[in-house]
C-alpha cells in the first residue's frame, strides 16, 4: 500500500510554517485582509482601464461618458478597499497589539480614510452623502 511510504517527518517539515498560537493567526489575517483589499485595487484598475480602452476603440460611451464610467469604478474599488483596511487595522491593532498610542493611531488612520471616503463619494455623485441627489 502507498500509505506505508508516507514520511511523516516531510509532511510536518512541509507545515512547520503554519501559525501555532493565536497571536500568529490573527497576524496572518490581518495580512489576508490587508491583501484582499490590495488585491481589488489592482483588479479594478486593471479591469476598468481594459474597459475604458475597449470602450474607446468601439467608442461605445462618449469621452466624458467613459472617463466617468472608468472613475465611478475606481472609485467603488477604493472606497471598499478603505473599509476593508480599516477593518485590518482594526484587527491588528485591538487583537495584536491594544495600547493607548495603537488605539490613538487607529482613531486617526480611521479619520483619514473617513475623510477619504467621503471625498471619493462627492467626486463621484456630486454631493455630500447626506444630501439628496441633485436634480
Amino acid at each position: 500500500m502507498i500509505f506505508y511510504n508516507l514520511n511523516f517527518e516531510l509532511f510536518f517539515e512541509i507545515f512547520s510554517g503554519i501559525p501555532e498560537t493565536a497571536y500568529e493567526w490573527i497576524e496572518v489575517a490581518s495580512i489576508f485582509v490587508e491583501s484582499v483589499a490590495v488585491i481589488i485595487i489592482l483588479f479594478s484598475l486593471i479591469f476598468g482601464t481594459i474597459r475604458f480602452i475597449l470602450y474607446s476603440i468601439k467608442k461605445k460611451l462618449t469621452a466624458r461618458e467613459r472617463f466617468q464610467d472608468y472613475k465611478h469604478g475606481l472609485g467603488k474599488a477604493l472606497l471598499l478597499s478603505l473599509e476593508i483596511l480599516v477593518a485590518a487595522d482594526v484587527i491588528r491593532t485591538v487583537a495584536l497589539e491594544p495600547n493607548v498610542t495603537n488605539i490613538l493611531g487607529l482613531g486617526l488612520l480611521v479619520v483619514i480614510r473617513t475623510f477619504l471616503s467621503w471625498s471619493l463619494v462627492v467626486e463621484m455623485d456630486g454631493h455630500w452623502p447626506w444630501k439628496a441627489r441633485p436634480e
